[in-house]
């Protein structure tokens, strides 16, 4: 959730529109970067009173509580047929559930900038799957960038890993970027039958449910959190997942898609920024080093092979090689 993306529900935009909207469009896509870096940071303050279930039960409550009215004065759609319904319930227990339970318990272990180098490898799974459910073949900026990435991941191991904690923290993050990459490829399906506010309220609503067990537990912390705990999970609630994702879908209908995922990169480097601007926590040098290998990884595996022109007489087609994996 944290780097939610609806590139199939929005049309790259025509060309008379980014001029005239790119500004503000670059702006919404800078504050959707920095509010999803900044749920990192905040996760590891409120994780000192709130344990990693509750702490998403409540988060994921109060996305829906907010996104409710927006997506009833739009239109609420819902899911038709059982394969359809099975999709968006299958990705919102997945990306908007288990995950964040996920993803809180990673930063137990480890930094807010670590978690988010190590869940941004989801990329690379996403292709991976394509290349080998879906028979889209493996081209070589996918094989490279996976090799490099593979190589990042055991830099942070082999450096941070030492401790048993780490090692838990660094696999933790691993099943995140899993989960994310899972969520993607279900919200993918699932938005060929439902618009993207619609299937993102019913992901909260989805992911709030499959949390529910974790209420009592939520009751009895939040009855002796402090303030600022709460304020902090309410304020990922409201900002980086319903605001983010309003910013997001601006963004997506003014700036062509495949441009703007690569904005998806800035958000460890801010999630590393903030942690040091805000709690004093900077990552140690493996973890630092192992995680912009791992980003130059996700940046190679998404390279797109040039298109090789036609032979002379032939029509004006074009052979080119698999296309990479989106």
């Amino acid at each position: 959730m944290d780097g939610m993306t609806t590139l199939d529900s929005a049309a790259p935009a025509s060309p008379a529109v980014v001029p005239a909207a790119g500004r503000l469009a670059v702006v919404a896509v800078l504050v959707t970067m920095l509010l999803w870096a900044s749920t990192f940071v905040v996760i590891r303050v409120v994780g000192e009173a709130l344990s990693p279930g509750p702490l998403a039960l409540l988060r994921l409550a109060v996305a829906a509580a907010v996104l409710t009215p927006f997506a009833l004065r739009l239109g609420l759609r819902r899911p038709r047929g059982v394969r359809n319904w099975a999709l968006v319930v299958a990705y919102g227990a997945l990306w908007m559930g288990v995950y964040t339970v996920v993803v809180n318990a990673t930063e137990i272990y480890l930094d807010a900038g670590t978690t988010a180098m190590l869940v941004n490898v989801a990329p690379i799974l996403v292709m991976l799957w394509v290349g080998l459910v879906q028979r889209a073949g493996f081209p070589l900026p996918l094989v490279l960038g996976l090799l490099v990435a593979f190589a990042g991941v055991s830099i942070i191991a082999l450096g941070d890993g030492a401790a048993g904690g780490s090692l838990v923290g660094i696999c933790l993050g691993l099943v995140a970027a899993t989960l994310y990459a899972a969520g993607v490829l279900l919200q993918k399906r699932a938005l060929a039958c439902i618009d993207a506010l619609s299937a993102t309220w019913w992901g909260f609503v989805v992911g709030t449910m499959v949390l529910l067990p974790f209420a009592p537990d939520l009751v009895r912390e939040a009855s002796v959190a402090p303030a600022t705990a709460l304020l902090g999970a309410a304020y990922m609630g409201v900002f980086p997942s319903a605001l983010a994702f309003c910013l997001w879908a601006f963004a997506l209908r003014r700036i062509d898609a495949a441009q703007l995922t690569v904005s998806s990169y800035l958000v460890p480097a801010f999630a590393v920024g903030l942690a040091w601007l805000l709690i004093s926590e900077v990552p140690t040098l493996p973890a630092l080093l192992g995680g912009a290998v791992s980003l130059v990884g996700v940046a190679i595996s998404r390279l797109r092979p040039r298109r090789v022109p036609a032979p002379q007489g032939r029509t004006g087609e074009e052979v080119s090689p698999v296309a990479a994996a989106q």
